[in-house]
């Protein structure tokens, strides 16, 4: 233990000349040089939205192609629950509206309705989209749900 303290007070009076700066070294050293500014650019953040909790949704394009023979809802409560139908089923799931925009959704529980191909080709696209969201974002009054697994757009439910 002795042996370990010598060592370290042999360092700490090794390197204190080295980080003792008189005012006259600093006179002799001249001034700092200065890194070149460049000019900052104001990078113009989006004001943060709040997510619109207890608002219904139906489903207006999937990737990109209008919804226009199958219908499908989402609603997201206060209790952070995200529930709807998905074309041929209901569902539920976690839905968590995160900061800047960002956007969660835990494992989907869903009614197990039986339903012709198309219907559930549907869904199963749906349902994929919404559990990879991972942005969301409003324009022009629509929700706009976008992740891995493809976009949403949404226009408000009565």
């Amino acid at each position: 233990m002795n042996r370990r303290l010598g060592y370290a007070a042999v360092l700490a009076l090794s390197l204190a000349p080295m980080l003792l700066v008189s005012p006259a070294s600093a006179q002799r050293r001249g001034p700092a040089p200065q890194q070149p500014t460049e000019p900052q650019q104001r990078q113009t953040a989006k004001p943060e939205q709040n997510f619109p909790l207890g608002a219904s949704w139906s489903a207006i394009s999937l990737n990109g192609k209008p919804i226009r023979d199958r219908k499908a809802t989402l609603q997201v409560d206060a209790n952070l629950r995200g529930t709807g139908f998905s074309g041929c089923n209901t569902f539920s799931a976690s839905a968590y509206p995160l900061r800047e925009q960002g956007f969660a959704v835990g494992p989907v529980a869903l009614t197990k309705r039986s339903c012709d191909k198309a219907a559930q080709d549907f869904e199963r696209a749906y349902l994929i989209a919404l559990r990879a969201a991972r942005n969301w974002e409003l324009v022009a009054g629509r929700l706009v749900i976008k992740g891995g697994g493809g976009e949403l757009q949404f226009d408000r439910g009565i």
